[in-house]
């Protein structure tokens, strides 16, 4: 089963080669009301949004270029893109959830296709179900 996610701050967990992995601060938008605003009207953005229920986005109103992931529901990468202002991305059959960042950020992560993520959010912020996914 999908997990799911409320408003708040937390961590990205990407695995890399030989067990290490990156952490990446995370901000999770979740409502309507976070999920529309988004990255609008920001210059930059440390770590990482995940964006829930997500399938797609666009970057309409956006200041800068951004790395979009697009991810399923066990927090697999089904695709990797990056985004200029003022596009619409076309919505990813099985998305669930959707990773925004500065743009070039997400392969120095060494997320890409394929890969499974995790999500560690803080006390207040939790998960409706379980602690990992």
């Amino acid at each position: 089963m999908g997990r799911r996610f409320r408003d708040g701050r937390g961590r990205l967990v990407v695995p890399g080669e030989g067990g290490a992995a990156v952490r990446v601060p995370l901000e999770v938008a979740a409502s309507y009301r976070a999920r529309t605003k988004g990255l609008l009207g920001r210059d930059s953005i440390e770590g990482a949004m995940l964006l829930t229920p997500a399938g797609s986005v666009h970057t309409f109103g956006m200041r800068m270029p951004i790395d979009v992931a697009y991810v399923d529901r066990h927090l697999t990468v089904l695709a990797v893109r990056t985004m200029r202002p003022g596009r619409l991305g076309r919505p990813r059959l099985r998305s669930r959830h959707v990773l925004e960042a500065e743009a070039g950020v997400m392969a120095g992560w060494g997320l890409r296709v394929g890969v499974v993520l995790a999500v560690e959010v803080e006390a207040g912020a939790g998960a409706d179900s379980g602690h990992s996914a």
